[in-house]
């Protein structure tokens, strides 16, 4: 059965988001390479990490409906997936990518609208481009 694997909060400062996780939760965060992307430790054990990333455009406005995580599913096929998605009713709403030594990625929307990631796992996933 798929499951989360990673989650993504988007934020208009990702210092200032990264600085209330770390005092709310304590979470811990790394900046991955040279890229405005932070790796989020969540603990140990059983449980799911995350990352943090800068918001792309404008923040939601205060009476939107729930936002903020966008949970990443493992697939062991994500063109497959994508049709199951597509037939059930969802969107697609960022197209499959690859994460360079990780996978490829897409993003949908489900019928509510909401934003979930799926990852298919390949560590020879190329850089874009």
């Amino acid at each position: 059965m798929p499951r989360p694997v990673h989650f993504e909060i988007h934020a208009g400062d990702p210092e200032r988001a990264a600085a209330f996780y770390t005092k709310v939760f304590g979470w811990k965060f790394e900046r991955w390479g040279d890229v405005p992307y932070w790796v989020i430790t969540t603990g140990e054990g059983d449980g799911i990490d995350g990352g943090l990333v800068p918001r792309q455009g404008p923040a939601p406005e205060a009476s939107a409906p729930v936002h903020g995580f966008v949970n990443t599913i493992d697939v062991a096929d994500l063109d497959h997936t994508l049709g199951e998605v597509n037939r059930a009713g969802g969107t697609l709403a960022l197209p499959k990518s690859p994460v360079p030594g990780v996978g490829w990625l897409a993003y949908c929307k489900d019928t509510e609208g909401n934003i979930f990631g799926m990852l298919q796992a390949d560590e020879n996933a190329p850089a874009p481009g």
